[in-house]
């Protein structure tokens, strides 16, 4: 079992506190990604976990065993680092034993466990090279045999695919998932990228500030975030926020954006009679948003300034008085450059969200 528990963790540097009062658990053989804007702390605790930053307050544990200030060889840890730090000087068979020579494993297991690391990562004919000689797709895979040859039970990875170019990093991004998966290590892996956050963790904890907002399923996290902060950093494009003004009419609660009157779902009713009279926000997924070409009366009229063929879809932004929404559509829509249209919002799919404290409201 590697299950690791961060609890009540704390680090500062002077007066600035990088990680406050983070608690999180990850569960044996789990993938957990941190994810957040650059200053958020992630890295942090990152290296808090690995025991190259102490904490200054909390506890964790690794497995069971209170790791909170032992030094990293003791942790039993591998980490791959944002940089490769892999040796010049040493061809490709030497940078990934170097770790398990330094714990002096006896040379039939070293050289096992080297081309076994090879072949998971599709290195094994480079073996003999010396990094200059390589990609830096081949470099990066290096960096990451090393820790898979050390056959640890956890695996910090921080950044380790942001120096690669957009293709490349696509391609990393698939067969590091795959290789975790068949590994089965606990890994926390730290990235700025939602897209990788979405697509290869088995749950993302989304952070600013030194706290962890929301720790959850991807899918969740996407379709049901706690706050406006993550539905605007999690997803490409971001969530769309109107606002919007809730108000009764014939005894029954609507919401009003502009001239256009919205009814929410039963499910909502309970929550937004509280508002009755105060301002709040919509929140809608571009893809989640309806297009039609013909006026309808729960459908928002609305004008297209800017179209963005995708490939795959098309991107529109259209203007709702002086506020703006992107929306997604099929690639053979055709929408013209300040055409009139209408939008609906599903009533399932909107999340509403007070204004004061950013929060999402929920049933």
């Amino acid at each position: 079992m590697a299950e690791i528990k961060i609890e009540h963790v704390t680090k500062r540097f002077g007066n600035f506190v990088a990680v406050d009062d983070v608690s999180l658990t990850v569960e044996d053989q789990e993938f957990t990604v941190l994810v957040g804007p650059s200053g958020c702390g992630k890295t942090t605790l990152l290296r808090a976990v690995a025991g190259l930053g102490m904490a200054d307050e909390g506890r964790i544990s690794i497995g069971g065993r209170d790791v909170t200030y032992l030094p990293p060889r003791e942790r039993y840890i591998s980490m791959v680092f944002q940089s490769y730090a892999i040796f010049p000087h040493m061809n490709v068979f030497d940078n990934i034993g170097f770790g398990l020579k330094v714990r002096k494993v006896e040379k039939l297991e070293l050289e096992r466990r080297v081309r076994e690391a090879a072949e998971l990562l599709h290195i094994e004919d480079f073996l003999d090279r010396y990094p200059k000689a390589l990609s830096g797709g081949q470099r990066q895979r290096i960096a990451v045999a090393r820790a898979i040859a050390m056959q640890s039970q956890v695996l910090l990875m921080d950044e380790p695919l942001s120096n690669l170019d957009a293709l490349l990093r696509l391609e990393m991004r698939a067969e590091l998932k795959r290789l975790l998966q068949e590994i089965g290590a606990t890994t926390i892996y730290v990235t700025h990228d939602q897209v990788e956050a979405l697509s290869m963790g088995d749950r993302i904890a989304v952070m600013r500030g030194g706290a962890i907002l929301q720790y959850d399923e991807p899918s969740v996290v996407y379709d049901m975030p706690a706050n406006q902060f993550i539905g605007s950093f999690i997803g490409n494009p971001p969530m769309n926020f109107l606002r919007a003004q809730v108000q009764r009419e014939d005894g029954r609660v609507n919401v009003r954006i502009g001239s256009f009157t919205l009814t929410p779902s039963d499910g909502m009713l309970p929550v937004l009679k509280a508002y009755d009279g105060k301002p709040i926000l919509l929140g809608i997924r571009a893809e989640n948003t309806e297009i039609l070409n013909h006026q309808a009366h729960d459908a928002l009229e609305v004008k297209i300034l800017v179209v963005e063929p995708l490939g795959s879809q098309n991107l529109l932004t259209a203007q709702i008085g002086e506020e703006t929404i992107k929306v997604s559509t099929h690639p053979n829509l055709a929408v013209r450059l300040g055409e009139v249209v209408w939008l609906r919002f599903p009533t399932d799919k909107i999340r509403w969200v007070d204004r004061d404290s950013g929060q999402v409201l929920y049933p």
